[in-house]
């Protein structure tokens, strides 16, 4: 059954304001896991900077979480129903999403031992999966104008497509990069991150820009 004009609006406005609801708590989690260190041998400042790995993986991961959240409401904009596919791919999405702090805080642990690849792996692979889950959600909603309007947008669509077309391969750079080089990995996400926060670059890598 088709939607009115009015109750498909209504029905993408809970879509949106459910997952906002969710981006907000995945990026709010980031910080609770930052632990005050223990200083009981060494000055409080020399231990608040021996867990510096920890602010890197805040920051790497609070503007790549940020960045998927700016997507996310700029695709919203061109949707005008929803359907079960849609509810499906976005719940997925959801759940890569609230997943982030995890490999955040193995990344923070274990950037600076012998298991340093393995959490840099973990971590870049988990933003691989994103990005294909992130083309997906895309599929479902402009593959042949399922539900979006393409009289009236079908440009730009095309052009977005395109363009989350390259998210999936810029991720799996920073993943190929961990198994010779962690440290690199996560500066490579992170200058990628910086980058599509710029005004004026909008060229988009499926999460990480628009």
């Amino acid at each position: 059954m088709r939607l009115s004009p009015a109750q498909g609006a209504k029905d993408t406005a809970r879509l949106e304001a459910f997952s906002d609801g969710v981006f907000a708590i995945a990026i709010t989690l980031l910080i609770l896991e930052i632990r005050v260190p223990d200083h009981s041998t060494v000055p409080l400042a020399q231990s608040l900077l021996q867990i510096w790995p920890s602010y890197a993986g805040y920051a790497v991961s609070f503007l790549t979480i940020l960045i998927m959240w700016i997507n996310h409401h700029r695709i919203f904009r061109y949707i005008v129903r929803t359907d079960d596919w849609l509810l499906a791919a976005n719940g997925l999405l959801l759940l890569l999403i609230s997943f982030v702090p995890f490999p955040t805080k193995v990344l923070a642990e274990h950037l600076l031992d012998a298991e340093a690849r393995t959490a840099a792996i973990f971590y870049s692979g988990t933003f691989v999966v994103t990005a294909l889950i992130y083309n997906l959600l895309w599929l479902c909603i402009s593959y042949k104008g399922r539900l979006c309007d393409m009289s009236a947008h079908g440009g730009e669509i095309r052009a977005i497509t395109r363009q989350f077309a390259l998210g999936p391969a810029t991720y799996l750079l920073c993943f190929l990069l961990a198994f010779v080089a962690p440290l690199a990995s996560v500066a490579l996400n992170f200058a990628i991150a910086v980058f599509f926060l710029i005004p004026g670059n909008k060229l988009s890598l499926g999460p990480k820009g628009s």
